[in-house]
């Protein structure tokens, strides 16, 4: 079973999961808010997806903007911005999916279908 790290006011979350619910797709929700992933998992995450670090950014997030991440995050080393990511949840780009041998960031449909089904 998939785990996807979501939140429950967010409304792109809500989407993703409604789109699981409606392909009959099991997976375990977990808030990304009050129980997110430590850097040891992310750094795991992160090695396994094969995506670029900043993919795991919420650079839509209020928190993104207010620390002023996108001058910050050129010039901080991969430990500084994992460090970063596991000390608020919601800096994590959203929803998170974990599954067997894939690791997906945000919801698009076309890359969820290609995954998932």
């Amino acid at each position: 079973m998939i785990k996807v790290y979501c939140y429950s006011r967010c409304s792109t979350c809500k989407k993703a999961l409604k789109w699981l619910d409606d392909n009959g797709i099991r997976y375990e929700a977990i808030d990304i808010k009050t129980d997110h992933p430590d850097e040891s998992t992310l750094r795991m995450y992160y090695e396994k997806s094969g995506l670029p670090l900043k993919r795991f950014f919420n650079t839509s997030g209020m928190q993104y903007r207010e620390l002023g991440l996108a001058k910050k995050l050129p010039d901080m080393s991969e430990d500084e911005q994992l460090a970063l990511l596991a000390s608020d949840g919601m800096l994590v780009k959203r929803p998170l999916v974990v599954g067997d041998g894939f690791i997906l960031t945000g919801f698009k449909e076309e890359e969820w279908a290609d995954k998932l089904k």
